[in-house]
């Protein structure tokens, strides 16, 4: 008896809706990139949404760089390096925390599982206030261990990596290499951390966009100029370019805007692949 395969319905009402979704979370992002191509008297005199006057991006990309000594330089730096050592750091613990966790036995495990739970439910914003009181009593406030310190913490990275590991990596696997000789360390650098490298980048890339776009933490952390990160440097020039007294620099905010979301964009779409695969094999019980 003869099989038929009934074509997947098409739904327009569907199409119509996902095509709103994408116009709607597109439209912003043309508007910054069509804005910064416009001169600040531009901004002001024609459509948002359409190119107009002459075309002044890699002017204002210039002046961006150049702007107040080139502070911006200094902030994309600071990023950098809470990105690296913050970031960078937090993925670390994540993956050898997670690896523990789901490798391991030990007296705690059920307090530990729990309270990795409840850190992640727990918003970062209520957890800002008491960190700066902390970091205020160890004279640590207005430096950049006051933002790479908290970073380093990650429950949901943690979490997901306790997952990751536990199904990615057969336990069987592990009882082998044991018994051929070979040690913990050597056992988790040599097996173990190559099944982990998809987790390790989906964690790694929630950890650097994070810490990439964190902007209250170093609100209130930090006071010096020199030591901001984009976000919030980007943030003193837009306050700068409203009210009363106002500096003629919003063209500088959004071309500033722009060269700060380069690198995410990048990121996602070098990492997408190993993204993609760390979110469902997680998931997915083997």
């Amino acid at each position: 008896m003869a099989h038929s395969f009934s074509r997947p319905r098409k739904s327009v009402t569907l199409t119509l809706l996902m095509a709103g979704l994408v116009v709607y979370s597109l439209a912003p992002l043309w508007w910054l990139l069509v804005s910064s191509t416009k001169t600040q008297e531009a901004l002001a005199d024609s459509f948002g949404l359409w190119p107009a006057g002459p075309f002044a991006l890699f002017d204002n990309i210039a002046a961006v760089l150049t702007y107040q000594d080139g502070v911006f330089v200094r902030w994309f730096g600071n990023t950098v390096v809470y990105v690296v050592a913050g970031a960078g750091g937090a993925t670390l613990l994540a993956t050898l925390g997670g690896y523990g966790l789901a490798k391991y036995r030990f007296r705690g495990r059920s307090a530990v599982f729990a309270t990795v739970i409840g850190a992640v439910a727990v918003p970062g914003a209520a957890l800002a206030v008491p960190t700066f009181l902390m970091f205020s009593e160890l004279g640590l406030t207005n430096t950049m261990w006051s933002v790479i310190l908290p970073t380093l913490v990650s429950p949901f990275g943690l979490y997901l990596m306790w997952v990751f590991a536990t199904e990615a990596i057969p336990t069987e696997l592990l009882e082998a290499a044991r018994v051929d000789g070979a040690g913990e360390w050597r056992t988790f650098f040599t097996i173990s951390l190559r099944l982990l490298a998809p987790g390790i980048v989906t964690v790694a890339l929630f950890a650097i966009v994070a810490t990439w776009n964190n902007y209250f933490l170093p609100l209130i952390m930090l006071s010096d100029r020199n030591l901001f990160p984009l976000a919030i440097g980007l943030a003193s020039w837009n306050a700068d370019a409203t009210g009363v007294g106002a500096t003629p620099v919003f063209h500088l905010v959004i071309t500033g805007a722009v060269l700060t979301i380069l690198p995410i964009v990048a990121a996602f779409l070098l990492l997408q692949r190993y993204w993609q695969s760390g979110l469902s094999a997680g998931g997915v019980k083997g």
